[in-house]
């Protein structure tokens, strides 16, 4: 396994990203994020973030 600490980074951007998801969804109530569409779309991306990093974590290194 590559980049323990990536993989665990990675997983907690997974819960932010959505966490912001649902709160920008008005499902997840008591914040100033509640209700407000922005925080969906900036959860996407944490989200896509989180994803390329699992990537990167996971990659075979070259052979070089």
């Amino acid at each position: 396994m590559k980049q323990p600490v990536a993989f665990i980074v990675a997983a907690i951007m997974v819960v932010i990203g959505l966490v912001w998801i649902f709160q920008g969804l008005n499902v997840i109530k008591g914040s100033f994020m509640t209700g407000n569409i922005l925080w969906t779309f900036i959860g996407i991306l944490v989200l896509l973030a989180a994803g390329g990093l699992f990537w990167w974590a996971s990659r075979k290194p070259s052979t070089r």
